[in-house]
């Protein structure tokens, strides 16, 4: 655009949107606030004047200004508030619709050009695309003009919107922001951050915009510090840097096998690195001075200084009593001489007093349980016996069954006959248990093929 041509421009903001727009003027006869109809891709629609006219020598954008029409008179400050109260009606009917046709839509805001031949209805959605043909059918006949539906992000959402920030101030966004940043994790990082989603995030949901102010601060003051994994040798041995803080400029390092941490200073940390370090005397604590008094007594103090008083008072009693005082001395000296005599009596109480509980209460009671300790060992004995009869029984039987004549002849071991060696035998150590078993009834006896007479 030609520097040298004569005129003004300003910025202008329009309904539902923040953000203001350049257009010229002849003159400088506008001031902030005015409200303006301009020529716009939309038609013809009222602005209200958001900067002082500025020479268009200033202007250096490449995009063509276009003029404004006129300062806003009567007719059109009535039309634009009737405008305004119209663009609510049309807000309450497409929100009625969208609830009957369950769309995903969040109304925001609508405004009428200002000739009322177009409508446009800013919305919301977690969806990318919405179909809203089918209500854009339903809207067309109750709203009778041309209707567009235009959807926007949830950073314009709050900027339209407003609100209260994490800081307690109102939304930068919504105050002086006129265009928004990409805002990534790594701003986050690199002011070594915690990385909670949540506590970073505004109320659009989105990181917020206080990231991008001191981004560049934090990259500058980086440049001083040294890197994560420098090492330094100290007198314990090497130690790497473990942690930085910007804000109180110190550096932390720990040892190989991390069990021992130290932080230093910036300039201490390159004066290790150097070597001209020297180390800190450590200050001695200083004897700690006595406090003041300010007549506060504590409870031992006041019952110390009670007794002290209860004395004064006896010793004053006392003079004016000679006779109790001679009285009470007189009881104290009985006491001490009865105090000997009466251990002596208590010794022999006690020698006399025989072992165990004997006193008239328990005599009973200790006789009925000498007796149940009587038959208790009485029934262990009995029990041991009879065990050990019961162990003896069996060895009896066996030796009476051997000692038992078995007649004239006697009969043969199967289990030494060589040709029978190799069989198994039963659990008792004998053979062929049903061999064993049809022979049982010749015990006692001789048989009637085996020496005996016929």
């Amino acid at each position: 655009m030609d520097n040298n041509q004569s005129g003004f421009y300003l910025g202008i903001k329009f309904l539902g949107s923040e953000k203001s727009y350049n257009f010229s003027c002849p003159d400088e006869n506008f001031a902030l606030g005015d409200l303006v109809i301009v020529m716009t891709s939309s038609g013809v629609e009222a602005g209200t004047v958001t900067t002082a006219p500025i020479p268009l020598s200033k202007y250096s954008s490449s995009l063509e200004l276009k003029p404004i029409l006129r300062k806003a008179d009567e007719r059109d400050v009535r039309d634009y508030k009737r405008n305004l109260e119209d663009a609510k009606k049309a807000l309450q009917i497409t929100r009625k619709e969208i609830e009957n046709l369950k769309l995903p839509m969040d109304l925001i805001d609508a405004y009428y050009t200002i000739d009322g031949s177009r409508i446009t209805i800013s919305y919301t959605s977690p969806e990318k695309r919405v179909d809203f043909r089918e209500l854009l059918k339903v809207l067309a006949p109750q709203i009778g003009c041309r209707i567009e539906l235009r959807q926007i992000a949830s950073r314009d959402k709050a900027k339209m919107i407003g609100g209260i920030g994490i800081c307690g101030l109102p939304l930068c966004c919504s105050t002086f922001l006129t265009q928004f940043e990409g805002i990534s994790i790594q701003r986050a990082k690199n002011q070594m951050l915690t990385l909670n989603i949540p506590k970073l995030s505004g109320p659009c949901g989105k990181l917020i915009c206080c990231l991008t102010y001191e981004d560049e601060a934090y990259t500058e003051a980086k440049k001083e510090f040294p890197s994560f994994g420098t090492v330094v040798k100290m007198d314990e041995g090497p130690y790497s840097v473990d942690a930085i803080n910007i804000l109180s400029r110190t550096v932390r390092i720990v040892n190989a096998t991390r069990s021992d941490y130290k932080t230093f200073s910036l300039e201490d940390f390159r004066a290790l690195q150097n070597g001209t370090y020297q180390r800190k005397v450590e200050i001695t604590k200083l004897e700690e001075a006595p406090l003041p008094s300010f007549g506060i007594e504590t409870p031992r103090e006041k019952k110390q200084e009670n007794r002290g008083k209860n004395h004064e008072k006896n010793q004053k009693f006392d003079n004016r009593n000679p006779n109790k005082q001679d009285g009470r001395q007189d009881r104290n000296n009985k006491q001490q001489n009865n105090r000997p005599q009466n251990q002596q009596n208590n010794k022999q109480q006690n020698q006399q007093r025989p072992q165990g509980n004997s006193s008239p209460n328990n005599r009973g009671k200790d006789n009925n349980r000498d007796n149940q300790n009587k038959n208790r060992l009485n029934n262990q004995n009995r029990n041991a016996s009879a065990r050990h009869e019961n162990a003896q029984q069996p060895r009896r039987e066996n030796q009476q069954q051997q000692n038992r004549p078995q007649g004239n002849a006697q009969k043969p071991n199967p289990n030494n006959n060589p040709q029978r060696q190799g069989q198994p035998q039963n659990n008792n150590g004998q053979g062929n248990p049903h061999r064993h078993n049809r022979h049982r009834h010749y015990r006692g006896g001789a048989s009637k093929n085996e020496g005996g007479e016929s």
